[in-house]
C-alpha cells in the first residue's frame, strides 16, 4: 500500500503542473486583464474601467508617457513571452525585482539607502557600479536596454514564485496574496469545520433512520424536505432567513450580518464563543443546508443495500439482536461510501460562497476569489487555482486511505 500512495503522490506532480498550465495560459490570453485595465484607467485620468484587448492595442497612441508605458509593461510582464511568465510564476526562472529606470552616467536611488551608477567598464560595456564607490562593481545588479534614449533599466534577479511560496501581490488590494488569504482563512475554517461536522452528524443519523423506517411517513417527509433544501440556492435561503429571523420583517433573533460584534475584542473567552456562535447560526444554515440531500441519501441507500446481504440475514437467523446486527455488522460496510467523500475534509479551509458572504456581509474567501475574477486580479486567482488543485489531489488520496482503513477487503497494490 505504501508503494501505491508513493505512486499517487508522484502522479500528482504532472497533474498539478498540467492544471496550472491550462489555467495560466487561458488567463494570460483572456482580454481585459490587469494591464489593460490599468492602461484604460490612465487614459481616463484614473476613472478606472475594465478595458479590453483594443485598449492595449491603441495604448501607444494614447497620452500615456512612453516611460510610464514601458514601466507598466515590465511590471505586468507583458513584455516577456508567455512561457517565460509561467516559468517565473513557478519560480523556475528568476524574476526581475527592484526594477528602476536609470540614466546612464548618473546616480540612481534604488532603495535601502543604496545608490547605483550605470557606466561603461574597461571593456567598453555598460555595467552597474556603486554610486559612492564608483570602482565597486555590483554583480548582483543587472541592466536592460530602455526604449528611452540615454536610459537603462537596472534590476536584481531573484526567484520568487510558487515554489518559493511567494504568490505575488494583489493588483487590486496592493498587498501580498498570502496576507489576503490568511486574513480571511479563519472565517472559512470556522464555517467549514462547523459545516463539515453538522453535515456528517446530521446526515449519518438521518440516513440511518430513513433506511430503518424505509417507506414510512417519516421517510417520505424527510426526503421531500432534504430535496427541497437541495433545490434552493444557499444565498436564497440566507436571504429568507434574514427576512424572517434577522430583523427584516418579522423576528429579530439574530444579527443581520457580519460574523462578530463590534466589541468582540473586549469580551471574555466564553463570551467570544457565544458571540461568534450567535452570528454563525444563519450563515451556517445557508452554507450547509444544500449538502444534506446527497449525504443523507447516500447513507440511506448504502444501509438498505447492506441490510439485504446474505450475511445480515444469517445474523438474524442466528438470533442476534437487531441493534447488534445493525450497528456491529451492517454499519461498518454501510459507511464505506461516506468514507469515499471524507477527503473533502481538507476543503474546510476553503469553505466559501460568494453570494452567501455578500448576503451576510462577510469578508471571506468566496468574496475574495470572486472579486479576483471580476477585476482580473490574476495573482489572487492563480493562488486559488493552486490551492484548489492541491486540495483536490490530496483529498482524493485521503479518501483512498480511509477506504482501506474501514474496509479490509480493499488493498491497493
Amino acid at each position: 500500500m505504501f508503494q501505491y500512495f508513493v505512486r499517487r503522490l508522484l502522479l500528482a506532480i504532472p497533474t498539478f503542473i498540467g492544471c496550472t498550465m491550462v489555467v495560466f495560459f487561458i488567463v494570460q490570453f483572456a482580454p481585459g486583464g490587469a494591464y489593460e485595465q490599468q492602461l484604460n484607467a490612465l487614459k481616463k485620468g484614473g476613472a478606472g474601467g475594465e478595458g479590453g484587448a483594443a485598449t492595449a492595442i491603441g495604448a501607444e497612441a494614447s497620452n500615456i508617457p512612453p516611460t510610464q508605458l514601458e514601466a507598466l509593461q515590465r511590471y505586468y510582464q507583458v513584455d516577456r513571452p508567455i512561457w517565460e511568465r509561467y516559468l517565473i510564476w513557478m519560480a523556475l526562472m528568476p524574476n526581475k525585482v527592484d526594477d528602476y529606470q536609470a540614466q546612464i552616467g548618473k546616480p540612481r536611488n534604488v532603495g535601502n539607502d543604496q545608490r547605483v551608477l550605470v557606466r561603461k567598464d574597461a571593456a567598453g560595456q555598460l555595467a552597474v557600479y556603486d554610486a559612492v564607490d564608483t570602482t565597486k562593481r555590483l554583480e548582483e545588479w543587472h541592466w536592460d536596454v530602455s526604449k528611452t534614449e540615454g536610459t537603462v533599466w537596472v534590476y536584481r534577479k531573484q526567484p520568487s514564485g510558487l515554489l518559493t511560496l511567494d504568490l505575488g501581490r494583489s493588483y487590486q488590494y496592493r498587498k501580498p496574496v498570502t496576507e489576503l488569504i490568511v486574513e480571511r482563512m479563519h472565517v472559512s475554517i470556522q464555517f467549514g469545520l462547523i459545516g463539515f461536522i453538522l453535515s456528517y452528524v446530521v446526515c449519518f443519523y438521518l440516513g440511518t433512520q430513513k433506511a430503518l423506517r424505509h417507506g414510512s411517513t417519516f421517510d417520505v417527509v424527510t426526503s421531500s424536505a432534504v430535496f427541497i433544501a437541495y433545490s434552493i440556492p444557499g444565498w436564497a435561503v440566507g436571504a429568507v432567513l434574514l427576512v424572517l429571523l434577522g430583523g427584516g420583517s418579522f423576528l429579530a433573533l439574530f444579527p443581520t450580518g457580519g460574523f462578530q460584534s463590534n466589541d468582540y475584542d473586549t469580551l471574555s473567552f466564553f463570551e467570544k464563543i457565544l458571540d461568534r456562535a450567535w452570528y454563525f447560526v444563519l450563515p451556517t444554515i445557508a452554507y450547509t443546508i444544500g449538502g444534506f440531500a446527497s449525504l443523507t441519501m447516500l447513507m440511506k441507500n448504502s444501509l438498505l443495500d447492506t441490510m439485504g446481504q446474505d450475511y445480515i440475514r444469517t445474523a438474524y437467523a442466528k438470533g442476534l439482536r437487531e441493534n447488534r446486527v445493525i450497528w456491529m455488522h451492517a454499519m461498518r460496510n454501510s459507511i464505506i461510501p461516506l468514507m469515499a467523500t471524507i477527503g473533502n475534509v481538507i476543503a474546510i479551509f476553503l469553505a466559501s460562497n460568494y453570494l452567501i458572504e455578500v448576503a451576510f456581509n462577510i469578508e471571506g474567501i468566496g468574496k475574495l476569489s470572486f472579486d479576483a475574477i471580476v477585476y482580473r486580479d490574476v495573482n489572487v486567482f492563480f493562488a486559488f487555482t493552486v490551492i484548489s488543485v492541491i486540495v483536490t489531489l490530496v483529498g482524493s488520496i485521503i479518501s483512498d486511505f480511509m477506504l482501506a482503513v474501514v474496509d479490509p477487503r480493499i488493498r491497493f497494490k
